[in-house]
């Protein structure tokens, strides 16, 4: 007889819930989103709810039913075994279920049907009890809930034809509830398009990690997520069992006994790995739940798909060495569909390829990697020597590789990555590149110079800077003095070093090597040289050089393709002309080539996202100095992450300015200084003193304009180390800007001072040292600020006649933006000279135009230094508490309130890229990992309240 819910010691018409929480061990985890979900489906003719043992099926309904119950629906629950499968066992148990429903009505029917089962015994009685079973419920008329659990277990056709005339014939008050491992053998069509099915499957029954967090806390509570020993583990272990309930708490037990082994050196260490003792029990699960329902032909086949983390038919014939028998291929796509339809831990991965692939629950393919762990080792050879050779022939390239090395072949593995490693360049898949280098030995990369290579280049675009340039080193030290292209090949890289370095001097030594192209040379390496050698000529102001390289460039070609994508390929070249035309002040026409560069990136796709970002990052530079500030913005906010990544640091500088610059002129201080706080960060994590003394100098500026000298001497005294680092270096390149840097910012500060000689002086210096080496953008602003500088000291005519040469020079440059920027008093010295007379139709132009720029508003003045928050009386701050600016300070009382990044950004105005970047620097200095940690941090502290830290005044 099938066993029956409610059982005797339940009351009629209760849901069984202690024993299905008994049965899938899902404890006391409320599933609210499912729950809503059956409660409101409740009037619908059939639910159905599949999923695998120990997924929490009937958990889950438990919880329903027991919400439904109050509503006045009645409850009817019956789980039949393998041994009800036969239609008089199955409806005896059926109807002992629905008598249990406390209503006479339906007792007295449920009684009439069992004496008439004693005495039916022509084919239609099944039919007709079905029917008087109906009619007894309609009745009945109170609504009735019967849920057959365990489904999977019956295959009668009598069995399942009595369910399927239950579905069609239900009154409106019967509701059926079908529980299944696997895909319910009924015909549900006509419910379906009447919309009377609610189905959840198993991907519906997997927890969240949240409710894998609740279910660990309730059930295992020394596996607290909320606390950051064990946070960790929590989430190794539902990431291991991927939500699935009987899973999590293998793993979760086999974690405690862990935890008390004696000696165990880490107590709440996190979960890493499947230990040997929890990989027998699980073994043991699976040999019940999958194994025992396979034949061993079928067990085998799965047992040697295991070592792949996915699988097809065609896969699984080769793996067995039968991939030319047609039979071998149906039987094996046979039986992962049938895997898949009855729930036994496979899932189809895909609904799209002509071929399904399918996927093996981790755990399961653990329990099966032990059984594969038992066979010989030339038998295991031979099966990843088989998966190397199918994945190897379908373009298949990570698993290709991993096979490769696992048969014992790594030299076939290294073969194979060199010869896919420039394709794989050109669309742009550098990370998978480097994944595919990780998995070939050490040995085996150092016995390959060109493995070399392409390891140095992936360690280049990882940014991993020390580790490429010690691969350089070590390849320059072993190549044979004949191996030249390989040296070009090098030489190349050692130049992109020093220009992610923001080191022009240390690029320009290279230059004799970058000048002798070997005829074999690498196309990569060859594009790589032609945009190094543009960049290195706008150094030096030889903008037309930097366009002629690009100009006189012979195509290059990588598998028959032109080389556009990459940092090698001619989308980046198109780039450097278009920057090559920005810095001559050719800005329209700088526009019109970025915006091509942005246009043709886009769509060739990812390949191209290089050249798509540092094109971004250049217009915006010249879309700020054209006077929109507000389009600069757009461009650039949402993408700050990505661009310091992806782009070179004069990029990442011009970015970072130009944004600080925009909010600046949108009277937005804070967020200004927020950027320049992120251009620090950066320049620091990679050790750029040009960037760091670009912002510093910046500051500077701002905190001047704000009136707030004792910050501004702050950030001075923190340039002048940099600037004196550098005294004295090569005349050229970017790193002697970081002496001309710290040179305005001390005139800057002498001015505000009231030292106007010393400043005039100092200006005279730096306008011949910045015409010297042809920097005619920084004389133009020096030139304006001089010419302030003398009309403070009362020479007015040779202001005049200074201001008029800055707007010549200016004109020609086509400067706007960055000419108003050059002093705060640039504008009132426009307007007066716009007043004084007749100028020079061109000239008055110009100087209408720079005075038709947006007038920033006016600031307040804010504070620049940094406190530590107080604590409130009695609560423990952490020792060596870091200090939090008034921005952070500002982020912390809104982190207390718990609110979310989006309304932190619109409370503070800032974008939610700022917000994040913020509350990384903020969980640093609480020493916490986590948004959920850095709250609770934030209210033990005591900040949560009206006594939270204020800014300084």
């Amino acid at each position: 007889m099938p066993s029956r819910k409610p059982s005797s010691t339940t009351p009629p018409g209760q849901p069984p819930a202690a024993s299905a929480a008994q049965r899938s061990g899902a404890g006391t985890v409320a599933r609210e989103r499912l729950l809503a979900r059956l409660l409101e489906a409740r009037h619908l003719r059939c639910i159905v709810v599949t999923g695998p043992a120990g997924a929490g099926k009937s958990t889950l309904l438990a919880a329903a039913c027991q919400a439904l119950v109050p509503l006045g629906f009645g409850i009817a629950w019956c789980t039949p075994g393998a041994q009800d499968d036969e239609p008089t066992r199955f409806l005896q148990g059926l109807l002992a279920s629905v008598a249990q429903v406390d209503a006479a009505p339906l007792r007295e029917t449920a009684n009439q049907l069992g004496a008439a089962m004693a005495t039916e015994t022509d084919p239609d009685a099944v039919e007709r009890l079905v029917i008087t079973l109906v009619r007894g419920i309609a009745a009945h008329q109170r609504d009735l809930v019967l849920v057959i659990d365990d489904l999977h277990a019956l295959r009668h056709p009598a069995v399942l034809d009595a369910l399927q005339w239950l579905l069609d014939y239900a009154p409106p008050n019967l509701h059926l509830v079908l529980l299944s491992r696997g895909s319910v053998r009924l015909s549900l069509d006509r419910l379906r398009s009447d919309a009377q099915t609610l189905e959840i499957d198993q991907r519906d029954l997997l927890f969240t990690p949240a409710e894998s967090a609740r279910f660990l806390a309730s059930q295992h509570g020394c596996i607290d997520a909320s606390t950051a020993s064990t946070a960790s583990t929590a989430s190794s272990l539902h990431e291991r069992s991927e939500g699935w309930v009987a899973g999590l708490r293998l793993l979760a037990l086999d974690w405690e006994r862990k935890q008390q082994e004696p000696g165990r050196a880490a107590p709440g260490q996190p979960f890493a790995g499947l230990p040997a003792r929890d990989a027998l029990a699980l073994t043991a699960y699976f040999e019940q739940a999958v194994c025992a329902q396979l034949l061993p032909a079928e067990l085998d086949t799965l047992v040697r798909a295991a070592p792949c983390q996915r699988v097809c038919a065609s896969l699984s014939a080769a793996l067995a060495g039968t991939a030319d028998a047609p039979a071998a291929v149906t039987a094996a796509a046979t039986l992962l569909l049938r895997l898949d339809s009855e729930g036994l831990f496979v899932v189809r991965t895909d609904h799209q390829s002509a071929e399904p692939w399918y996927r093996l629950h981790p755990l399961l393919r653990d329990a099966l990697l032990i059984r594969c762990g038992t066979l010989p080792v030339p038998t295991r050879q031979a099966v990843h020597a088989r998966a190397f050779a199918w994945f190897r022939d379908r373009g298949l390239l990570p698993e290709a590789v991993h096979h490769a090395v696992q048969s014992g072949a790594p030299a076939q593995a290294a073969a194979l990555v060199d010869q896919c490693a420039p394709a794989l360049l050109v669309r742009g898949e550098r990370r998978a590149l480097a994944a595919l280098l990780r998995q070939i030995p050490h040995a085996q990369v150092q016995a390959s110079v060109s493995l070399q290579l392409w390891l140095a280049r992936t360690q280049f675009f990882e940014r991993d800077f020390d580790a490429c340039t010690q691969t350089l080193e070590a390849l320059a030290r072993n190549l044979p003095a004949d191996a030249t292209a390989h040296r070009f090949h090098v030489a190349v890289l050692r130049t992109a070093l020093s220009v992610q370095r923001d080191d022009s001097g240390a690029a320009l030594a290279m230059l004799p090597q970058l000048l002798q192209v070997p005829g074999d040379a690498d196309p990569l390496a060859v594009g790589a040289r032609h945009n190094l050698l543009s960049w290195l000529h706008l150094q030096q102001g030889d903008y037309e050089q930097a366009r002629r390289v690009q100009q006189d460039a012979t195509p290059l070609m990588v598998d028959g393709a032109p080389l556009v994508s990459t940092p090698s390929g001619s989308l980046q070249g198109r780039c450097l002309i278009g920057l090559s035309h920005a810095m001559e002040g050719q800005m329209t026409q700088a526009g019109r080539v970025l915006r091509g560069v942005v246009a043709d990136a886009e769509q060739a796709g990812k390949a191209c996202a290089d050249a798509r970002h540092l094109a971004l990052s250049l217009l915006a530079d010249v879309l700020y100095e054209l006077g929109d500030a507000q389009q600069a913005r757009a461009l650039l906010e949402d993408k700050v992450g990505l661009l310091e990544r992806m782009t070179i640091p004069d990029a990442v500088l011009r970015v970072y300015r130009v944004l600080a610059a925009a909010h600046w002129q949108a009277g937005d201080a804070p967020s200004a200084f927020a950027y320049l706080e992120r251009l620090e960060a950066y320049a620091t994590r990679h050790r750029l003193d040009r960037l760091l003394a670009h912002r510093l100098a910046d500051e500077v500026e701002y905190r001047l304009m704000l009136r707030d000298l004792p910050a501004a001497q702050a950030a001075l005294a923190r340039l002048a180390p940099i600037g004196a680092r550098h005294t004295g270096g090569p005349a050229g390149g970017t790193l002697a800007e970081i002496g001309e840097v710290t040179q305005r910012a001390r005139i800057r500060l002498a001015v505000a001072l009231g030292d106007l000689r010393g400043a005039a002086a100092r200006l005279a210096l730096l306008v011949a040292d910045c015409a010297a080496r042809g920097r005619q953008r920084s004389v133009v602003h020096l030139l304006v600020r001089s010419a302030v500088v003398d009309a403070q000291r009362g020479h007015h005519a040779a202001a005049r006649a200074m201001l008029l040469d800055a707007l010549q020079r200016g004109h020609r440059l086509g400067l706007l933006r960055s000419l108003v920027d050059a002093d705060p008093m640039a504008r009132r010295m426009l307007d007066a000279l716009a007043q004084s007379g007749p100028l020079d139709p061109v000239l008055a132009f110009y100087v209408e135009r720079l005075l038709a720029l947006r007038t920033p508003p006016a600031a307040a003045p804010e504070a620049a230094a940094t406190q530590v928050p107080q604590p409130r009386a009695g609560s423990t701050a952490a020792a060596g508490q870091e200090a939090f600016s008034a921005r952070e300070v500002e982020m912390l009382r809104l982190l207390a309130q718990a609110l979310p990044n989006k309304k932190i950004a619109r409370a503070l105005a800032l974008s939610p890229e700022t917000v994040k970047w913020y509350l990384s620097r903020i969980y640093g200095k609480l020493g916490v990992a986590s948004r959920d940690e850095a709250v609770a941090r934030v209210r033990d502290l005591g900040w949560d309240t009206e006594g939270a830290p204020t800014p300084p005044a």
